[in-house]
């Protein structure tokens, strides 16, 4: 039986993000993707208009069908949430699919170059915190860790002892393995802060690629998950993540496509082998 990873996120028909990018990366990594939509829009909210459904109202019954079939899965993946309501609804969720062996993987989806999305409330703000003590995996930028640990946002200048203080406290809230990305590291370097479970540090980094497109986290998580389930290492698994998503930056900005169209994963899926 293939190995299933229910990917909790909204669908956005155009703009390579969240579900339209998940999916097909995962399923390349040999990992059955099962969606469940918290939203669906014609376009992600970068562009100057789109349509959007929330589907809070539709997501129980969507999932109690899946409770008919008995359904558990190798991970579990959130993403966007849209509601403090959707954040209880995956809370359960997680109680109700998850086995002992499930890799729970909690992407933040809160805001990013220090400021938060307008569609975050103070209450949504609290409420995924509690999200975080069921996460084996979290994956929050350095503006989202910021804020789930009350900790003052600065675009740079981060020393690895006030990185290693937040992960500290993401731990502390239950989160047993975590990465903190998007940090910048110099003028010419971004990284990512990797904590083990039990704590330990690394911290990663590579070349600056000059674009900033939407879809990355997506991409970078997808990796993640799928290699939890395959039972690679933390620190490796980052590693993969991180390389793939630049050279996907690297391929893209060759062209002229426009930045809220995503990175060009696409051609570049041969080259992400599975372990």
């Amino acid at each position: 039986m293939s190995k299933k990873i229910a990917i909790i996120n909204d669908i956005s028909g155009y703009g390579r993000c969240s579900i339209s990018v998940i999916q097909p990366i995962v399923s390349h990594l040999g990992v059955q993707g099962c969606p469940v939509p918290t939203a669906i829009f014609s376009n992600h909210t970068g562009f100057p208009s789109f349509f959007c459904k929330d589907f809070t109202r539709y997501m129980q019954s969507y999932i109690d069908e899946w409770k008919k079939l008995d359904l558990h899965f190798d991970a579990i993946m959130t993403g966007f949430l849209g509601s403090a309501q959707q954040i209880g609804i995956v809370e359960q969720f997680i109680r109700d699919f998850a086995d002992p062996e499930t890799t729970v993987l909690v992407d933040p989806v809160m805001g990013d170059n220090g400021h938060i999305y307008p569609t975050y409330t103070r209450k949504m703000c609290r409420e995924m915190k509690k999200l975080i003590a069921y996460a084996d995996i979290l994956t929050p930028n350095i503006t989202e860790a910021c804020f789930l640990t009350d900790t003052p946002y600065k675009e740079s200048g981060w020393k690895h002892a006030e990185l290693a203080e937040i992960a500290q406290k993401l731990q502390a809230m239950g989160a047993k393995k975590l990465v903190i990305t998007g940090i910048r590291m110099g003028d010419n370097y971004i990284g990512n802060a990797v904590c083990s479970e039990g704590g330990e540090m690394e911290f990663q980094r590579q070349m600056v690629v000059q674009q900033t497109r939407s879809g990355t986290g997506d991409v970078f998580a997808s990796v993640l998950g799928a290699d939890a389930v395959n039972g690679v290492d933390f620190p490796t698994s980052v590693k993969r993540a991180s390389n793939f998503v630049r050279r996907c930056l690297i391929e893209t900005a060759k062209g002229t496509a426009p930045l809220n169209t995503g990175i060009d994963f696409e051609s570049q899926l041969y080259k992400l082998k599975r372990c």
